[in-house]
């Protein structure tokens, strides 16, 4: 489904808030499946503060959305904003990042928050 056209303005921000490669790569792993804070500081090798700055610009922007599940924070890729379409076909031009899940998985951390 298409979503409504963005103006110039909401394109700027869309583009400056995943314009840094941390924010685009979190964005790029939430694309598929939704991960949780601890899976993503071990992916990104950055510390939780770090990645919750990144993740809490992304959920003010509302490109991705969270859920609490017991004491652990999932963030998947909100499909309802309006700048899905725009996210969606940038990411068609980088890597896919389905191999740093894969590598988390292999390394048994994936379900660490379980």
């Amino acid at each position: 489904m298409s979503q409504p056209l963005l103006s110039v303005e909401e394109s700027s921000k869309v583009l400056k808030l995943v314009g840094d490669q941390t924010r685009l790569t979190i964005v790029g792993l939430l694309k598929d499946q939704e991960l949780c804070v601890c899976e993503l500081v071990e992916i990104l090798e950055m510390s939780q503060p770090s990645v919750s700055q990144h993740l809490k610009k992304l959920r003010s922007a509302g490109i991705v959305k969270e859920k609490r599940q017991g004491h652990w924070m999932f963030y998947s890729l909100n499909e309802d904003h309006a700048a899905v379409d725009l996210i969606s076909d940038i990411l068609t031009h980088m890597p896919d990042q389905k191999e740093k899940i894969e590598a988390l998985e292999q390394s048994g951390k994936r379900i660490v928050c379980e």
